[in-house]
């Protein structure tokens, strides 16, 4: 049987280092403070801010919120998302996309400061992952992952890393991630020829291709950690599940991340950490 390495204990360690973070930086005349900007009110950004919130408010993080009715025209849209933008005391901003289909939601993320960019989507963000540098910040859930293989003690250097999924929200940031850790890192997808058997060779295989229990035992070894990113509604459950076919590959790999509780769990943190560091580098 695998262990289940779940978020729960990561998100504890890292909030309780984050709050004397934010004491430290308040102590100094800094409030850490993170803008949600929201348009609409579709049920998955209200499932994430309630979770943003509640994290911003255990580590002591303040937070303003910047809600659009989803019939907002563009230049409304545009004029507030500016204000935010250029507001010093906010340092950073959560913009929940994808927005609605009259607003320019390329212009909204070409236009966000990389250094408010706290969830990782602007070029300059990515440009910063791509290249090691620590320009803006790294998509909160492509970064989650790693923050849970180094908390439950995974040495990536030399490790045998695939991932599956190229999307520019996880797949290929966290290969770079794997990459500037020095893991070996194999990146596939849909026209990847015989996937099974690449990801079958990987010491850490990380999915996030989002088809519902897409992973199945053909992907697994016994040495394997499998990190589940997927996030897929399971109608004949009701509930939410991974892409790995959990009851049937648990008992075949070492260790095994549970949707929900794994990954998950953690991206809030991320996103915490991310406010603090952007707060700290105002100093």
């Amino acid at each position: 049987m695998a262990e289940i390495w779940k978020g729960k204990p990561v998100a504890d360690a890292m909030t309780a280092r984050m709050r004397e973070e934010a004491l430290a930086l308040k102590a100094r005349g800094v409030a850490p403070t993170l803008c949600i900007f929201r348009v609409g009110e579709r049920p998955d950004d209200l499932a994430y801010e309630r979770g943003a919130l509640k994290r911003c408010e255990a580590v002591g993080i303040r937070v303003v919120q910047e809600i659009l009715p989803a019939d907002v025209d563009q230049d409304s849209f545009r004029r507030r998302f500016l204000a935010v933008n250029r507001d010093p005391s906010i340092h950073g901003i959560l913009l929940f996309r994808p927005l609605p289909p009259q607003l320019d939601g390329e212009w909204a993320r070409q236009n966000l400061d990389p250094a408010k960019d706290v969830d990782g989507c602007t070029d300059g963000s990515l440009a910063g992952v791509f290249t090691n540098t620590p320009k803006g910040f790294a998509p909160c859930t492509a970064q989650a992952a790693v923050e849970l293989l180094r908390h439950y003690g995974v040495e990536l250097k030399g490790k045998r890393a695939v991932v599956i999924g190229r999307s520019l929200v996880i797949g290929r940031p966290v290969a770079m991630l794997l990459m500037h850790r020095n893991a070996t890192v194999t990146i596939c997808h849909t026209r990847t020829v015989d996937l099974p058997a690449l990801a079958r060779q990987a010491e850490i295989l990380i999915s996030a291709a989002g088809v519902l229990h897409s992973v199945g035992p053909e992907y697994t070894n016994p040495d394997q950690i499998l990190v589940d990113v997927g996030i897929n509604w399971d109608e004949a459950r009701g509930s939410i599940s991974g892409d790995a076919d959990f009851e049937a590959v648990e008992p075949l790999v070492k260790a095994i991340t549970p949707v929900p509780g794994g990954v998950g769990s953690v991206t809030t943190c991320v996103l915490a950490d991310h406010v603090l560091q952007a707060a700290g580098r105002t100093l």
